[in-house]
């Protein structure tokens, strides 16, 4: 009686994820779905690819809504867009716009206090949101100089791209 050697399926077990073919497919299907980072393991191979951006990374421990699964890594964020207010608001406010769609969340974590409220001072690099988009927490920074003078999402809300989160007075 021979003894039958059974292979193993392929269709659910990758060989070698460094194998050309699979990097490359992986690379394409980033392109494709727009993703910023993609990280994979089986048994003892694991691959990580990451695009480049100019972004800022969200941070590890990010805003969890009480339904969350598993943190995923964190992807490099579009920054907010700073655009001139309203003819009525001046010259000197600016309204930081959404750069994404996504949820708006104005707190790091559900007890935390907000990053910004009206009357509170932000530089470049503030943080004044998360927003996430496809479970990954994406920082927003302020990117001005200045003193919000209005939020204008609530914490939790949908938005979408453009839509105006704070209104920054840049004269301080």
């Amino acid at each position: 009686m021979a003894e039958s050697k059974k292979k193993p399926d392929t269709a659910s077990k990758i060989e070698n994820v460094f194998d050309l073919d699979l990097v490359r497919r992986l690379v394409e299907l980033m392109k494709e779905h727009n993703l910023g980072e993609v990280d994979l393991q089986q048994d003892d191979q694991r691959i990580r690819l990451c695009g480049t951006s100019h972004a800022h990374a969200a941070p590890a421990a990010a805003y969890l809504p009480p339904a969350a699964s598993a943190a995923m890594p964190a992807m490099p964020a579009p920054t907010a867009a700073p655009s001139p207010g309203a003819d009525s608001d001046g010259p000197h406010i600016v309204i930081i716009k959404s750069p994404m769609v996504g949820t708006f969340y104005s707190k790091p974590n559900p007890t935390s206090k907000d990053f910004v409220e009206v009357g509170s001072n932000v530089q470049n690099d503030t943080v004044v949101c998360i927003i996430e988009a496809m479970k990954v927490f994406n920082e927003i920074p302020a990117e001005m100089r200045g003193k919000v003078v209005q939020v204008l999402a609530r914490n939790e809300e949908a938005v979408d791209v453009g839509k105006p989160l704070f209104k920054i007075d840049t004269r301080g």
